[in-house]
């Protein structure tokens, strides 16, 4: 989940990990970002503390990063040099890039979920954004 004040601005993030009945918050800020940054920041962070191969449900809120794996966008932006659909540069292509390079060492289904609803875990996500960004000394 992703918290943006300005677009950019200040901008956090935050996931939970869970396997079994361990559940691990993680969360983080940038002085200056943007929320499609941020929506793809928190997945990076938290898959990147896995320590071997696992098949992972993530959930998200962003339906910039759900259809981008379930819509196959971010193949087809690879076949075509990082280009968009409208031959436009793929805007945070390095975020793209470590993303879909957890997706050679787990097998990940991308499951969207509705965003300031009730999903608990969503809604704990976005509550750890926002303390986040509270964090932020100017």
């Amino acid at each position: 989940m992703e918290h943006v004040h300005g677009n950019p601005g200040k901008g956090g993030w935050g996931a939970i990990l869970m396997f079994g009945d361990i559940k691990k918050e993680i969360s983080g800020f940038e002085r200056e970002t943007t929320n499609n940054q941020m929506e793809l920041t928190g997945p990076i962070m938290a898959l990147s503390l896995l320590k071997k191969p696992c098949k992972v449900k993530l959930y998200s809120d962003s339906a910039y990063l759900i259809n981008a794996f379930n819509e196959g966008w971010i193949y087809n932006w690879q076949k075509n040099g990082w280009k968009t659909s409208n031959k436009q540069d793929v805007k945070n292509r390095d975020l793209w890039e470590k993303i879909y390079s957890f997706t050679k060492i787990h097998q990940i289904e991308w499951i969207k979920v509705k965003g300031h609803s009730t999903n608990e875990y969503n809604n704990r996500c976005d509550e750890m954004a926002v303390n986040a960004i509270k964090e932020i000394k100017d």
